[in-house]
């Protein structure tokens, strides 16, 4: 099968809404009963929620001083605890790869993963769909508040996956504002993928392109 020629010297990829489909929010809610069950602590569903719909530092800091745990160890066991629900939805089939991940194999440039789940949940990722052929350098968050805090759209890990690729000119594809931000951050241009369940999502945000499928980053501008 020919390669696909781009413009750019890179192509660099945000994980769920992209390459998997979303974690299911019972899935995160889960994760985070367990975190604080680990402390002894037994929470109101609006405190487990506010670490889905509120997630910040400010968010875990203040959770933390309610309910008297260290949030710095809080926070490492919770995400311990997303990465290993994770890992089983994975496995048991709730968390697939889209079907369009495969022509990724046909493109020219080299490619990476830049994502705001954990690393070690895109570690699993990579490894459970073998996909190590297809991605030469991968960044998640670390298991700390200093990771949190580099979310997107802070441009950190987009950085460091640049540098890793030793390229300048890149396209990083998403699905959300964050990540149109993240790319302006980091100097580079930006794909948001209009998969099915970001239908309606205002995005205030313009990006390079607009797509409905990864099968259509063959057809963008070449050089």
């Amino acid at each position: 099968m020919s390669r696909v020629e781009t413009q750019y010297d890179a192509i660099v990829f945000d994980n769920d809404g992209v390459l998997t489909y979303p974690t299911d929010e019972s899935v995160l809610t889960e994760a985070s009963r367990r975190a604080f069950a680990a402390f002894d602590v037994d929470p109101t569903p609006s405190d487990v929620w506010s670490l889905v719909d509120d997630l910040s530092v400010e968010t875990v800091r203040t959770l933390a001083e309610r309910y008297e745990v260290d949030a710095d160890a809080f926070w490492h066991r919770h995400e311990t605890e997303r990465t290993a629900r994770q890992l089983a939805a994975i496995r048991n089939g709730k968390k697939p790869l889209y079907d369009d991940v495969e022509t990724l194999g046909d493109l020219s440039v080299p490619t990476a993963i830049v994502s705001n789940n954990q690393h070690a949940t895109i570690e699993h990722i990579v490894a459970e769909f073998g996909l190590e052929p297809v991605f030469e350098a991968y960044y998640g968050r670390e298991p700390s508040l200093r990771g949190l805090e580099r979310r997107k759209p802070d441009p950190s890990y987009l950085e460091a996956a640049l540098d890793d690729l030793g390229v300048e000119s890149a396209l990083y594809v998403g699905d959300s504002r964050v990540d149109v931000a993240a790319a302006r951050a980091a100097g580079v241009d930006a794909a948001f993928v209009n998969r099915p369940h970001r239908r309606g999502y205002r995005l205030d945000i313009r990006p390079t392109y607009r797509l409905g499928s990864l099968a259509e980053l063959a057809s963008l501008p070449t050089k």
